[in-house]
């Protein structure tokens, strides 16, 4: 018998992600001048449970390999527990209402040839600017802006349950672990979390708001397997000897 999607934070330790939900590698790359597409990467391998890294230490990216327990590592949850309608902030343009809590992974698909989603939203009397508004809030991996209809509706792509493991080659690091389709997220403490259609763990263990991602990847250079090559030459220099 499957399980239920879900994914539950473990004290101080990784992602333990149930239900047989496909995982994915997706490459951040420039489609356009600065419209940003995720394309396939590395096929990984898929099982109905798995336990995702999120100290960021492991030598098997993106599982966990229990290096947690030999670096210390503190993932307590710090993200506020307001639900998102609550925190987030109202962008109001004269025909289209955007919300934004802020939470940025430095993903840039909030961007277009046209403009920004805050300045599109502002634009949004022209329907080729509302329509591109709502494209750029949409996409957005980590849920931070989210565009509303006439009636206040939120506007969102139609995701399957997934997980996507990105990796941003331009800018040559590693990115958070999009989860998209309503999967819930389990606290440590058994406390269930918002259910959103999309948004973004950390998987670098720098992030001030644990367990979300809020693009400290980028400040601290977090490459995923910097560990792995390390441990493989230490090997490679043993062997030689």
């Amino acid at each position: 018998m499957v399980k239920e999607k879900k994914i539950t934070i473990l004290k101080n330790g990784p992602y333990l992600v149930e239900g047989n939900v496909p995982l994915a590698e997706k490459l951040n790359v420039l489609k356009t001048h600065r419209v940003h597409e995720l394309v396939e990467g590395r096929e990984l391998p898929q099982a109905e449970t798995y336990l995702l890294c999120s100290c960021g230490h492991s030598s098997n990216p993106p599982f966990c390999d229990g290096a947690h327990e030999t670096i210390d590592y503190d993932g307590t949850e710090t993200a506020p527990c307001e639900e998102y309608r609550k925190r987030a902030k109202r962008v109001e343009g004269p025909n289209l209402t955007m919300l934004d809590d802020g939470r940025c992974a430095l993903a840039k698909f909030c961007h277009g040839e046209k403009g920004n989603a805050w300045t599109l939203t502002m634009s949004s009397n022209y329907p080729d600017c509302k329509e591109a508004a709502i494209i750029a809030a949409s996409n957005c991996p980590t849920g931070r802006l989210v565009a509303l209809d006439d009636e206040g509706n939120e506007i969102e792509n139609t995701y399957e349950p997934s997980i996507d493991i990105i990796q941003e080659p331009i800018q040559e690091f590693s990115s958070g672990i999009f989860v998209k389709g309503g999967i819930p997220l389990v606290s440590e403490s058994g406390k269930v979390y918002e259910t959103r259609n999309r948004y973004m763990l950390c998987r670098c263990g720098h992030s001030y708001i644990k367990p979300f991602c809020d693009g400290a990847h980028m400040e601290f250079n977090f490459v995923d397997n910097k560990v792995a090559k390390k441990k493989k030459k230490k090997k490679e220099k043993k062997s030689s000897k």
